[in-house]
């Protein structure tokens, strides 16, 4: 069996996903990507890790904002909630290497679940929401091993550069409050190149 970026497998529960794994991590260093001009609520990039909020406030309810969309942008590796130009919560992010990250404009899929793992590729995350190809491309959180672990080296990336297959990586509880109240259909625009 041969694996692509991402491949629908069927699990004792539930279909899950599956993200492809690189056979050697990046060994950079990892530095900020330069003159990014963070909103003014954002944990310190310095101090944040993938069990943080990447803002201090808290996030919004989109009852009040029921045409909200999500902009990534792969350049600054941001992440925002918006309404129209209106920047409504701003989350640290990890794109694809290699250019994987597809740019241009998709909607939230009704695919979503609260974990995944393939045994083939020693691969997990959790809050997963499909935004293309009902499945192929997902926001979720930084990737886990079997037992549910994050994996420290990928989940450092977060905010600072690409380290996915593709999709876009959030902290758990970004991805969590996606997973909870971004609705089906939601804009999602994608766009920008990183130059770290």
């Amino acid at each position: 069996m041969s694996y692509g970026a991402f491949q629908l497998i069927s699990s004792k529960t539930k279909d899950v996903k599956v993200e492809a794994k690189d056979k050697a991590e990046s060994k950079k260093n990892i530095s900020k990507p330069a003159k990014i001009k963070d909103d003014k609520d954002m944990t310190n990039l310095r101090n944040f890790t993938y069990h943080d909020s990447s803002e201090k406030k808290a996030y919004p309810d989109l009852n009040s904002y029921p045409k909200a969309w999500i902009d990534v942008d792969i350049a600054t590796q941001r992440m925002y909630v918006k309404d129209g130009e209106k920047t409504l919560y701003e989350m640290y992010a990890s794109t694809g290497k290699k250019d994987a990250t597809p740019r241009g404009t998709y909607y939230v899929q009704g695919e979503r679940g609260e974990f995944f793992y393939t045994a083939p590729l020693k691969l997990g995350a959790y809050y997963w929401v499909s935004f293309l190809n009902h499945g192929e491309y997902l926001f979720h959180t930084t990737p886990t091993d079997e037992q549910g672990n994050y994996v420290e080296s990928i989940a450092k990336t977060l905010g600072r550069e690409p380290s996915s297959h593709g999709c876009i990586h959030l902290s758990s509880p970004d991805c969590k409050w996606i997973y909870e109240n971004i609705p089906y259909n939601t804009k999602v625009v994608i766009h920008g190149e990183y130059k770290g």
